[in-house]
């Protein structure tokens, strides 16, 4: 179960959240976020994560989503804070970083695969 809350604020909206961040809760809040985006393109939109007691992988690519597009993501707990600075380093790397990185471990795929024929 996830809870939804949504603020209007001065500078943007700030969204409340509550429970799971995951399966089809998921949907439901990327749908409500999209609303909102169409409503005030280019607002400052802040996502409150402190009581989020769980998030999928499909929750986790909603937030990268969101992060991307300038959103503003605060969390507590040990696993969301990693979560959330994960999510920054992402935003903030370099696109040849990331390239790197899919190389390295396309890299690290093979070389497991041929360990495994061996």
């Amino acid at each position: 179960m996830l809870r939804v809350a949504y603020s209007v604020m001065s500078d943007g909206g700030r969204w409340s959240l509550s429970g799971c961040l995951a399966g089809i809760w998921v949907d439901e809040f990327r749908s409500l976020w999209q609303e909102a985006r169409e409503r005030t393109p280019g607002a400052h939109t802040a996502v409150d994560l402190r009581e989020v007691t769980f998030i999928d992988e499909s929750g986790e690519k909603l937030l990268a989503e969101m992060a991307i597009s300038g959103a503003e993501l605060i969390a507590a707990g040990v696993e969301n804070k990693h979560l959330i600075a994960t999510l920054r380093d992402r935003k903030s790397g370099s696109l040849r970083r990331r390239l790197e990185d899919l190389c390295h471990d396309g890299e690290r795929t093979l070389m497991h695969g041929e360990e495994k024929e061996h």
